[in-house]
């Protein structure tokens, strides 16, 4: 019963990590879309991450390999099995039974090691797995936030564009305004001065 809950935690730790793993490569392929001068910052928080989920497998490995040791040392084949001291096999049913039960000792200990770590090393896959996503909200934030600049920069070039239009709609017709006057100016002065 232990042991298939053991094998459960190891696989579960596995695919929180694989899970995580994905995740580190969706973020990396995000962090290519933020601008130059925010991508270092991002760039820095996900090389922590890839260095923690590396130090998180090999964990994982280490402890697939324990599992692996406990069971074949807890295995019922072994016990009575002729040893160095004992070539021709257990001497007595006694013997036998002092052996079995430490091994099985021996090998109990170590799977509740393992499991100890296991779970140890599934709670930290599930923080890092919080962090990454609180990193990948961060940076779709930080590009909600671009999308939201762009949009207005767009909006003010617009404005500034039909503010110079205009300007310049008014200068005509200031400029019209002023060679009428001076026609109308010219037109009553060469009235009053041939009539």
């Amino acid at each position: 019963m232990w042991t298939e809950q053991r094998r459960a935690a190891l696989r579960r730790v596995e695919m929180e990590l694989d899970e995580a793993d994905e995740m580190i490569s969706q973020m990396e392929i995000e962090i290519q879309g933020i601008p130059q001068s925010l991508r270092p910052q991002y760039q820095a928080r996900l090389r922590t991450a890839k260095a923690d989920l590396t130090r998180y497998k090999k964990i994982s490995k280490d402890l697939h390999t324990q599992f692996s040791r406990a069971e074949l040392l807890a295995s019922p084949g072994r016990v009575g099995t002729p040893t160095s001291d004992e070539p021709y096999g257990p001497t007595s049913d006694r013997t036998r039974l002092l052996t079995g039960t430490a091994t099985l000792e021996d090998g109990t200990r170590r799977l509740q090691d393992s499991q100890r770590i296991a779970l140890e090393t599934e709670d930290q896959g599930a923080e890092i797995l919080v962090n990454l996503r609180a990193q990948r909200e961060q940076i779709e934030n930080a590009r909600d936030t671009l999308r939201t600049a762009d949009t207005a920069i767009d909006r003010a070039s617009g404005t500034l564009r039909k503010m110079i239009r205009r300007m310049y709609q008014q200068r005509v017709v200031t400029a019209a305004i002023i060679v009428l006057l001076v026609l109308l100016i010219g037109i009553i002065i060469w009235e009053k001065l041939f009539h």
